[in-house]
Formats: structure tokens, sequence, C-alpha cells
């Protein structure tokens, strides 16, 4: 290790040390001539001493040096030793030379930068492993709740058309849930590559509601949800992405409001201005307590409703709000516990802009 050590640092060196070299064999061949001019005045043994006082002079200096820095290289050695531990980057804290504070200074920056990084990919791998699980507990009912029906399909034979139209319907309604299950999985593991998968144009957002209610259709019906479209918009937006949005929001205004008897509301307001727009969708649905508001926007965050419901995996809201977010939209939302929900997108040119800094 010290043999090492030391040829790494002579050939560090090696051009200072042929410098000196060249520079005492200068002085030595300018004293040569010297005597050969004026042998009286310069005698040969004078440029012996010469000579043996440079290269002492040059191989002191490189000795101290070398004892100075010697750690410096040990530690360096240590560190790429130890170069699968996390903490390489700052195992040299001894430094010498301003060059190698700055060297030291660099590594210990990289190290906490690469820890920092490593610590945002660990919390990401924990919510997605989380959410995985999640998912896959949520689809587990409607698979059971399709496979009990099969069952009492084929031991209740035969059945009256009310008892079928009733079975189909909730056949319609769990294969629903798995759907949007898969779309959430899908869209939530796009999120990563949003900006890969962006078409930003100006659209009708009144058309896409429209849409979004015709796949809803059914659910409106079975649950009495009536909705009701006001005014028209023309928002710069990403359409595929505002539908996952739209679809997210009108089906937990249905799931939250299905439990409450009579005709149930569901208002899209529309307002266009110069050069943004604002999406207001209200629901009559059971709302949201007070003190669940400020997380429901929160990965996994399931509030009371979630928990009674025990349909929720708190990741739709939070879907919403990062594509919003992402989309250079602003999502807001204010509740009423048992009135009902109004969700605010509003849409602003300054908004879009920033995804070009992205």
């Amino acid at each position: 290790m010290k043999i090492m050590t030391a040829a790494m640092f002579i050939r560090d060196r090696i051009i200072f040390i042929l410098t000196g070299f060249f520079i005492t064999g200068l002085g030595a061949c300018l004293m040569l001539l010297e005597h050969a001019r004026n042998p009286e005045f310069m005698e040969l043994s004078t440029m012996y001493y010469f000579i043996g006082a440079a290269a002492f002079t040059v191989v002191l200096g490189l000795t101290i040096d070398y004892v100075r820095q010697r750690e410096y290289y040990k530690q360096l050695r240590h560190a790429m030793e130890r170069e699968s531990e996390l903490q390489t980057g700052a195992i040299a804290p001894f430094a010498v030379t301003a060059e190698q504070q700055l060297v030291v200074r660099l590594l210990n920056q990289q190290n906490s930068t690469y820890l920092n990084k490593l610590g945002t990919y660990r919390r990401q791998q924990e919510l997605h492993n989380h959410f995985v699980m999640q998912w896959v507990h949520h689809m587990k009912t409607p698979l059971s709740v399709v496979d009990l029906l099969l069952q009492e399909a084929v031991t209740q034979q035969p059945m009256s058309e009310e008892e079928q139209q009733e079975m189909i319907l909730s056949l319609f309604e769990e294969t629903d849930r798995l759907n949007k299950g898969l779309e959430m999985l899908l869209y939530t593991a796009r999120l990563d590559r949003f900006e890969m998968d962006l078409h930003l144009a100006k659209i009708p957002l009144h058309d896409i509601i429209h849409e979004v209610l015709i796949t809803h259709r059914r659910l409106c019906l079975r649950h009495s949800v009536i909705p009701q479209i006001e005014g028209e918009a023309w928002p710069e937006t990403d359409r595929k992405w505002m539908t996952v949005v739209l679809n997210q929001i009108v089906s937990n205004a249905i799931k939250y409001s299905k439990d409450k008897q009579g005709t149930k509301h569901l208002i899209f307001c529309l307002d266009q201005q110069d050069s943004s727009s604002k999406l207001m969708i209200t629901d009559e649905g059971s709302g949201i307590a007070p003190h669940d508001l400020p997380r429901i926007f929160d990965p996994f965050f399931t509030g009371e409703n979630g928990q009674v419901a025990g349909e929720s995996t708190g990741m739709g809201l939070y879907l919403a709000k990062q594509i919003c977010s992402r989309l250079g939209h602003e999502l807001s939302v204010a509740s009423e516990l048992g009135v009902g929900t109004t969700f605010t997108i509003t849409f602003s040119p300054q908004g879009i802009h920033m995804l070009d800094d992205v």
C-alpha cells in the first residue's frame, strides 16, 4: 500500500522532478563552461556541491510534500476499496492543498446529491409498492362480487326477468369498477413520463364533459344522478389527460351520491373569459368533512367517506391533482358535509406556459 501510494505521488510530480533535474543539469553545464573559460575562478568541486545540494533539496522537498499528503492518498485508496458503501464520497475529509480541498468539497456535494436522489427514489418506490397493494386489494372486491353473482345465477335457475336484469346491472357496475381501476393504474404509471404523452391544444371542454357523461350514463341512471352542462369553454389543455381528471371527479360524484335518496343533480358550470376558463363541477353527494378537505389530494388518503364506502384507493384525486398541476391548471375543492361538493378547475394561459420550463 505504501509503495503504491509513493508511486502515485512520484508519478503525479514527474514533470516537476524532471524540471528540477533539467535546471540542475543546466546549472552544472554553465559551471563547466565557466570552469573551462576561467579554471582559476571555478573549481569542479563547486559544481559537485551544487549538484549535490540541488538533488538534496529536490528530494527533501518531495519527501516533506509526500509526508504532508500521504494521508490524503491513503483516504482515496480506502474510499475506492469501499466503493459499495454509500458514504464513500465523505471518506476523504483530510485535504492539504487547495486543489484537494476542492476535490473533497466536490465529493461531499456529489454524495449529498446522490443521497437526496436516492431518498426520493426510495420514497417513490414505497409509494408505488403501497399503491400496487392498495390497487390489488381494490380489484379483489369487484372480482369477488362478480364471482358471487355468477354462483347465484347458477344455483338460482330459473331466474325471473327482473332478477336477471338486476344481476346484469350489478355485473356492469363491477366491470366498470375493474375498468376504472385498470385505467388508474395505467395513468399513474404514465405520470412519470407525463411530458412524453402530452398534446396541448384549444379544445371544446363542454364536448369532453359530454363524452365523459356518456361513459357514466348507466350509473347516472341507476343512481338517479342527473347531469347538467351550463355554458361552453375552449381552454388550452390536453384532451386525454383532462378526460382522466373529469372521469375521476364524475366517478366520485356518483359514488358519494348514490346512497342519498331521491334525485341528485350534477352540474357542470363552464365560464369562458378572454384567455382563461373555469369549470365548476357541483354534486349533491355526501360532502366532505371539514377536517378531511386539506388532505383529499394526498396519496392514499381516503377520509371518512372512503372508509364508509370501502371503494376508495385514495389515489383518484391525487392523480387528478397531479395531472392538473402538470398541465398548469389549478384544481381546488369546496364542500359542505351532507350537502355536496364543488370541484373547480381554473385554466389560465400562464399555467400552460409553465410547461415550457419543465
